[in-house]
């Protein structure tokens, strides 16, 4: 097995895995407590509550508009995992569905079904995909605005937690947001960072096809610097990129598809100041 197809079945196997894992939780512990997730998924839970769907139906439909959009926008390599995610993630909902909850303790529901949550997210992430649209339309914003895709994704759940607690009680918002910050924190770990914003220096022999490519793909501008090296004393093109952690997977793309040689340190970002040109 090449190189390039044992990062396919490992995308794959993360996305399945992810998907599996989050359903479980959803239906295990979240669902049965009451404890919404954000998103698409948290609209789809309060929805689910008022009309006669199942869940994993009104998630895969209220999905389908985000879908279409990063169709748009961001291409099919990136839309076939988004799809491939989402549905799976919505067939094991209906197939947990009839098992008996894992646990009817509030506290144990939110610290383990939001641990399993971030599992499940956290690995869907880390292979290129998502299981929100909520994602799609923050990184569309963040290439079009000065505001980070995590500003945005918190933005809107915390509304959808909001309004969690206004139809049904201020308990069930609180425990929602709770939940949030937990599996955020497991996010973090599995996917390398909450933080939407990561630092990308690229070394190269060929730094202009490099660079025109990422802004071409990505629609991101890129900051050139020279060096050379040590050893060999030959001129070297620096590149330094700033790109959302949605668009990470394809920039590991195009730096494995890239005919010339590179060196690449990925590092995340915990501010920025001042504004951050993109192409639109």
């Amino acid at each position: 097995m090449n190189q390039k197809n044992k990062q396919i079945f490992i995308s794959i196997l993360e996305l399945t895995a992810g998907a599996i894992i989050a359903a479980f939780a959803i239906e295990e512990f979240l669902v049965p407590n009451k404890i919404f997730d954000g998103g698409v998924t948290g609209i789809s839970m309060i929805v689910a509550h008022f009309v006669p769907i199942h869940l994993g139906l009104l998630i895969f439909i209220i999905n389908i508009p985000f879908i279409f959009l990063a169709y748009k926008r961001l291409g099919i390599s990136y839309v076939a995992r988004i799809v491939y995610a989402i549905a799976l993630f919505s067939i094991f909902t209906g197939v947990f569905e009839p098992i008996e909850n894992a646990t009817d303790q509030i506290i144990l529901a939110i610290t383990y079904g939001g641990m399993l949550l971030g599992v499940g997210v956290g690995l869907v992430l880390r292979a290129g995909g998502c299981l929100d649209g909520t994602e799609v339309i923050a990184v569309f914003l963040n290439r079009n605005l000065s505001v980070s895709t995590g500003q945005i994704i918190l933005l809107f759940n915390v509304f959808i937690f909001a309004v969690a607690g206004i139809v049904f009680d201020l308990d069930r918002g609180m425990y929602s947001l709770l939940m949030y910050f937990i599996s955020s924190k497991v996010i973090d770990i599995v996917e390398i960072g909450f933080e939407s914003a990561k630092s990308v220096m690229i070394i190269t022999d060929d730094g202009r096809n490099l660079a025109d490519r990422i802004n071409r793909e990505l629609g991101r501008t890129v900051t050139f610097m020279r060096g050379e090296g040590l050893i060999s004393n030959n001129s070297k093109d620096i590149i330094y990129v700033v790109v959302t952690r949605a668009e990470i997977h394809e920039l590991k793309r195009i730096l494995t598809e890239f005919p010339g040689s590179t060196f690449t340190t990925i590092s995340e970002v915990s501010e920025i100041v001042g504004n951050h040109i993109k192409s639109v």
